[in-house]
C-alpha cells in the first residue's frame, strides 16, 4: 500500500486532492445544467472571455481575480442580451460575445508591452500549487452555489424545458437564464484559478456528459458527475505523481477515458 500512502506525506499533494474533490462537486452542480441545456461551448468560451478583465486589472494594478470575475459577469449578461434581442440561439450568442471579449483582451494586451504574467498555468492548470486559502474559498463558493441552485431548481427546470409554460405561470424566464449564465461564469473563473482552463472545462463538461449517459434524473446526474470527477481527479493525480506528467492534463485524459467507457457501456445496452 506504500504506493497509495507515499504521496500523502507531501502537503501540496493533499491540498491538490482536496482541491480536485471540491472543484469536481462545484463543477457538477452547474455542469448538469450546461449539458442539459446544450451549453457545452460556454465553459471554454467563458474561460477565455475573461481575458480582458485580467489584462485590465493588470494595467490598473488591480486584483487579477476580481478583474476576471467582472469580465465573466459582463460576458454572461452580454450572452443573455444578444440571445434575447437578436433571436439567435445561445451557442451563436456565446460565440459572438466570446470572440469579441477575447479580441478586446488582445487589444488591451497590445497596450501593455511589459505584461509578463505567465498564463501557462491559467491554460493548463497546476492543482499542486493550490494554497490552503484557495481551498477555503472553493468550499465557500461550493456551498453558496449549491444552496442557490437548490433553491431555484424547480423554477430553473421549468424555464429550461418549457419556457412558454414558465412564462404563463409568471416565472421571470429571462432573469433565470441570465442568473444561470452568471453562476456558470463565476464557477468557471474560480475553478480556472484553482486548476486551470483545461481541467475546469473537463470537469464541467466531460464528467457531466458521462453522468448524463448513465443517470436518469437531474439529482443522480449531479451526484454521479461529482463522484466521477473526484475519482478521475484522484486517479489522475496519482498517475501524474508516479509518471511525472502534468497533473491537470493527466486528469483530463482520465476523465475522457471514463467518458469513452461509459459511452461503450451505453451502446452495448441499446
Amino acid at each position: 500500500m506504500h504506493w497509495l500512502t507515499d504521496p500523502l506525506q507531501y502537503a501540496f499533494f493533499n491540498r491538490a486532492l482536496i482541491a480536485v474533490v471540491l472543484v469536481s462537486v462545484l463543477c457538477a452542480l452547474v455542469g448538469a445544467w450546461v449539458v442539459l441545456r446544450g451549453l457545452s461551448y460556454i465553459g471554454d468560451a467563458m474561460s477565455h472571455a475573461v481575458f480582458p478583465g485580467i489584462v485590465a486589472a493588470f494595467l490598473t494594478k488591480g486584483n487579477l481575480l476580481v478583474g476576471a470575475l467582472i469580465a465573466a459577469v459582463l460576458t454572461a449578461l452580454g450572452i443573455g442580451a444578444v440571445s434575447n434581442r437578436s433571436g439567435l440561439k445561445q451557442d451563436s450568442a456565446i460565440g459572438i460575445v466570446f470572440v469579441g471579449m477575447f479580441a478586446l483582451g488582445v487589444v488591451l494586451l497590445s497596450r501593455a508591452p511589459t505584461f509578463t504574467t505567465d498564463l501557462s498555468n491559467f491554460l493548463i492548470g497546476n492543482p499542486l500549487g493550490v494554497s490552503a486559502g484557495d481551498l477555503w474559498g472553493a468550499l465557500l463558493v461550493t456551498v453558496l452555489v449549491g444552496g442557490l441552485l437548490t433553491a431555484i431548481q424547480k423554477e430553473l427546470l421549468l424555464a429550461s424545458f418549457d419556457p412558454t409554460e414558465a412564462r404563463a405561470v409568471g416565472l421571470p424566464v429571462r432573469r433565470l437564464n441570465n442568473l444561470l449564465l452568471v453562476i456558470i461564469g463565476l464557477v468557471v473563473v474560480l475553478t480556472v484559478q484553482l486548476v486551470g482552463t483545461t481541467l475546469s472545462v473537463s470537469l464541467l463538461i466531460t464528467s457531466s456528459a458521462t453522468a448524463r449517459l448513465l443517470a436518469r434524473s437531474l439529482r443522480k446526474m449531479i451526484l454521479l458527475s461529482a463522484v466521477l470527477g473526484a475519482l478521475g481527479g484522484v486517479v489522475g493525480l496519482y498517475l501524474s505523481y508516479y509518471q511525472n506528467t502534468a497533473p491537470g492534463a493527466t486528469i483530463v485524459l482520465v476523465n475522457t477515458l471514463v467518458f469513452l467507457l461509459a459511452l461503450a457501456v451505453r451502446k452495448s445496452d441499446q
